[in-house]
């Protein structure tokens, strides 16, 4: 059973529950009405013709049976009265009321109702000049049975028609309700590893369904991302490894075609071990871009730029010994203003990238300076190097895209896409200015941790 089928049940189950508690209400209260209304009368009937039969001396039996005749207000009416003994002394059309059994078991208290059969009646004692006179009135309501009948009926059809009227309102509301998430199954099927850019209508972002979409479209983009990734890494190694690796097999294959001297294999191997050294930093380069794209929940704390730059600078310039890495920073008064929100491991691998970069690229100096803005600290390097063509600065964040200047300096082309991805995560801004032959600079420009919070 699907759920459209389910809610429209459900929901007309309980428009059912509804209706039949309300009718019951409704009956009750209209039966409870007129059986009042009927007691108060057949009291006020008996207590007016016991005054007129015992009070008035000018009326007598054959008077108020005249008067019985013309005021005749309910279906087969009994009417008796009698002495404190039971001896009759007026009766009018008694049938149940003949019977001294009758007179007797109901004769208690002032007044007293009871019935008879489908008939109801009332007892009243009635006192006159220090006499006690006992009158029993007794009828069939045949308005409130009738009403009655009718009210049933009403009823009962008035419930079948809201039920009927429920479950078709509850199968098209259901079918409403329910239209969004066909659309979301709809949109689901669709998407597939190949449709993975694919995402479902978000609509106003407020209601549980609307949530919903948002939901699984941020799987949906964690799932993308894991996919690319997947493939970018599978491409790149696949790129980049073939060659280096047919070119080892296809040396080794030839040099191990006839005998070596040992001075020709130790050269050998020393090439070997050159190229595998260059392949582990390619794979170690292209594991470390994959977890920088994989990461999007990042941990961040706050951490001093400063220290983080002077910690890079520390693990570089011993494989530069011929250059000089140069910082230059003017302290603010307030140290806490060296204090961004980042990822330390991510931003020393950005730095470590942006410094190597230039000292690879540059015979000089190498410079890293600090400045300050009033809500930004911004970091540069620059050096006086080889520079990049102004025709190639806009994809040299592509993975594995150089210079065509550098083609004759070591290097993969990762390390510009890992700087800018990490800079991407960290919501910094990222510049680059850069001329041939005269060099390059990079700024990172961070947003202070003390303007954020």
């Amino acid at each position: 059973m699907n759920i459209k089928i389910r809610l429209s049940l459900q929901f007309s189950l309980i428009v059912t529950g509804i209706l039949l508690f309300f009718s019951f209400l409704v009956y009750y209260f209209s039966y409870e009405r007129h059986h009042a209304r009927f007691r108060q009368n057949i009291l006020d009937s008996a207590k007016n013709y016991a005054t007129l039969f015992i009070n008035v001396a000018e009326v007598d039996s054959i008077l108020l049976n005249k008067i019985q005749e013309q005021t005749f207000l309910w279906e087969r009416e009994e009417l008796a009265i009698t002495d404190t003994v039971y001896n009759i002394l007026y009766s009018n059309n008694i049938d149940y009321l003949k019977d001294s059994l009758t007179l007797v078991k109901n004769a208690y208290r002032t007044f007293h109702y009871f019935n008879v059969d489908e008939k109801e009646g009332v007892f009243v004692r009635h006192s006159f000049e220090n006499r006690t006179y006992y009158v029993y009135a007794l009828a069939f309501d045949k308005t409130r049975n009738v009403y009655l009948e009718e009210l049933r009926k009403i009823l009962f059809w008035s419930i079948m028609f809201s039920i009927l009227l429920s479950i078709i309102s509850a199968y098209l509301f259901a079918r409403k309700a329910i239209k969004p998430i066909s659309e979301i199954i709809k949109s689901v099927k669709e998407i597939n590893s190949l449709r993975l850019s694919n995402r479902l209508d978000e609509g106003d972002r407020k209601d549980e369904i609307d949530q919903l979409s948002v939901t699984f479209n941020e799987m949906l983009s964690d799932l993308e991302i894991a996919f690319r990734n997947q493939e970018d890494f599978v491409s790149n190694a696949s790129h980049e490894l073939r060659t280096p690796l047919s070119v080892m097999i296809s040396e080794t294959d030839y040099f191990l075609s006839r005998e070596r001297s040992r001075e020709e294999y130790v050269n050998h191997l020393s090439e070997l071990i050159k190229d595998l050294k260059k392949i582990n930093g390619l794979l170690t380069s292209l594991l470390e871009l994959a977890q920088i794209t994989k990461n999007r929940n990042i941990g961040f704390s706050p951490v001093r730029i400063d220290e983080i730059v002077f910690d890079t600078i520390h693990s570089i310039k011993n494989r530069y010994p011929e250059l000089k890495i140069i910082p230059r920073i003017e302290y603010p008064e307030n140290e806490d203003d060296l204090i961004v929100s980042g990822n330390e491991g991510l931003l020393m691998i950005a730095f470590k990238n942006l410094i190597d970069n230039a000292c690879k690229f540059s015979n000089e100096n190498v410079h890293v300076d600090f400045s300050f803005e009033k809500e930004r600290i911004n970091v540069s390097v620059a050096d006086s190097g080889i520079g990049i063509p102004q025709s190639e600065i806009d994809n040299i964040f592509k993975p594995f895209t150089r210079g065509s200047n550098a083609k004759f300096i070591g290097g993969f082309g990762i390390g510009l896409t890992m700087v800018s991805k990490i800079i991407k995560l960290h919501k910094a801004d990222f510049s680059i200015s850069s001329r041939e032959n005269e060099g390059t600079r990079i700024t990172l420009s961070f947003i202070r941790y003390n303007s954020v919070n």
